[in-house]
């Protein structure tokens, strides 16, 4: 079989004013980044607007494991096979981030015959939104230290600076440094931090903006610091909104590729979902929404992680209501869920799948909170065999769940027309009474324990002496009403990413929370979850290369 990145080089794409095209997009409303790749400009949507709705998908998995999901390979798939019905569908995904392209978890743009192109580009520089989210972020760090070094009119305590710089790569060294090392003129010395672009704020508001006026808005409320009274110093303050918006005024419009059978699809914005809100743009989802019958979403890592997000940030936020939610899982990684050695998935084993099934019983369960209608579908391999997958058949229609087998890996929207179908026999049969599992004016705490004991299984939460601080604090700044985000493993359903399958008897522990004020939620961080990852033994990045002729080879 093929790699992935062959199948995609030997694709023959259209150019994107085609497929722009077909989507009804005037090459007027196209701003080109080459042959294949486009911007949509405001105008276009201000001209769809008025347009109904779509139906939206959302895709989402179990727990990641190293056997692999495939979550991202199913939502194109699926989009293709709408195409082979028919219908009329468009796919909203996430960019990738560099860090794990060169690290361990290799791109995002899915696999085999369900794949967006052109890959290379997307995995690695694309549009450049993330080096102007990157560049906007530390513009914001260097205007702050420049106000310090300049006399410090807001009077700030250097010993209560939150805002961190970033960069989009796998540094671990750069997690927690000293700056303003050497003569008076290079700034005050100070302890300084940094994080991975896909979880700085910035990533979260452009993501999480309706526009330009909301995306300023949301800049200027970014808390930076605190004064000598303890009082929150804004980036407003700083006088930094305007630059900052300059940079990202090209990155805030939804990006636009196609699949390898030439679907349409916006990729645009990729906050990571352990450690940010873990869905794309805001405005590509509503953009796809005006120009589709159906629109195929995913949200990051498992269930309890990005589809919590998508539905108790993203869509309360913006206004959306999901339709239906495809729930993604492997006979593999189900296997492994009940304690079988990775080298030893491929064969059958009745008895460690049906000790793993509680992770995807969990998941199920847990969207079923939200009240959209779910089907789950199994990302099928040639080891699979049909004791394994009629277990998982029965047990998912034993609990009011649909179910489909999804061949998209190996036969693209042709293997997925199964799926395609069951989604459509859903969306026609059940209704969506889509609401988030806890209301904006239940105190913070009581919202991180909904969470923790109704979507982990937690029994209760733990708070570091300092976290318990910052939750008073945070509240009697006015921040209370707002939604949270969970920043905890994707390996697990607890903090903990060695217990698998459907962990009981543990608690939550919560070691940090601060307010992302600007994109309107309260980051709380569990367990050992870092904001900055760091690389693995041997990177995915010792098997990329690039040859005579300019073909890059290795990524995955």
């Amino acid at each position: 079989m093929k790699t992935d990145i062959e199948i995609a080089q030997e694709a023959v794409m259209l150019p994107i004013k085609e497929v722009a095209a077909k989507a009804g997009i005037k090459e007027d409303d196209l701003e080109l980044y080459g042959k294949y790749k486009a911007k949509i400009s405001d105008e276009y949507y201000e001209s769809i607007k008025d347009n109904k709705d779509g139906k939206l998908i959302l895709v989402t998995a179990i727990n990641p494991t190293p056997a692999g999901e495939g979550k991202t390979t199913i939502t194109v798939g699926l989009g293709q096979a709408f195409g082979k019905l028919n219908k009329k569908a468009v796919i909203a995904l996430r960019e990738p981030s560099l860090g794990p392209c060169f690290g361990i978890k290799g791109g995002a743009a899915g696999g085999g015959y369900a794949q967006v192109v052109p890959m290379e580009d997307l995995n690695l520089h694309f549009t450049g939104d993330f080096h102007a989210i990157t560049s906007a972020n530390n513009l914001l760090a260097a205007l702050l230290d420049n106000h310090i070094q300049q006399g410090n009119e807001l009077r700030i305590d250097t010993r209560q600076i939150v805002w961190k710089r970033c960069e989009d790569m796998n540094d671990r060294v750069l997690r927690n440094i000293v700056v303003g090392l050497g003569s008076k003129m290079d700034g005050y010395v100070r302890e300084d931090h940094f994080v991975i672009t896909v979880a700085s704020e910035i990533m979260a508001i452009l993501c999480l903006a309706d526009d330009m006026e909301d995306l300023k808005k949301r800049l200027s409320r970014i808390i930076v610091a605190y004064n000598v009274d303890g009082e929150p110093v804004t980036a407003g303050e700083l006088n930094a909104v305007g630059s900052m918006a300059a940079l990202l005024k090209d990155a805030i419009k939804p990006n636009l590729i196609q699949t390898l059978e030439h679907t349409p699809a916006l990729v645009h914005g990729g906050p990571f979902a352990n450690i940010a809100h873990g869905c794309n743009s805001v405005r590509a989802t509503k953009t796809a929404l005006k120009m589709a019958d159906y629109v195929i979403t995913e949200a990051g890592f498992g269930a309890d992680l990005g589809a919590e997000k998508f539905l108790d940030i993203k869509c309360r936020m913006a206004g959306l209501k999901p339709d239906a939610v495809v729930l993604v899982a492997t006979i593999r990684a189900l296997k492994y869920n009940g304690g079988v050695p990775k080298a030893e998935l491929n064969t059958e084993n009745m008895e460690a799948l049906k000790k793993g099934i509680v992770n995807l019983e969990k998941h199920i369960e847990n969207l079923q909170l939200f009240g959209v209608p779910v089907v789950v579908t199994l990302n099928s391999f040639v080891t699979d065999t049909e004791n394994e997958i009629d277990y998982v058949r029965n047990f998912c229609e034993e609990r009011n769940c649909d179910f489909a087998l999804a061949e998209v890996w190996e036969k693209g929207g042709e293997g997925g027309k199964a799926l395609a179908e069951k989604v459509l026999e859903t969306l026609d049969k059940k209704e969506s009474n889509y609401a988030p599992i806890y209301p904006d004016d239940m105190p913070l705490k009581d919202k991180i324990n909904t969470i923790a004991t109704k979507i982990y299984g937690a029994d209760g939460v733990k708070y570091s002496p300092a976290a318990e601080k910052a939750l008073a604090k945070i509240t009697d700044m006015g921040f209370g009403n707002l939604p949270v985000c969970m920043a905890k493993t994707q390996y697990s359903l607890s903090d903990d990413q060695k217990k698998l399958g459907r962990p009981e008897g543990f608690d939550i522990n919560v070691r940090e929370v601060y307010v992302s004020a600007g994109a309107g939620f309260v980051v709380v961080v569990t367990g050992a979850i870092m904001t900055m990852p760091g690389l693995p033994k041997k990177p995915a990045a010792y098997n990329i290369d690039v040859d005579k002729n300019g073909n890059i080879t290795g990524l995955f």
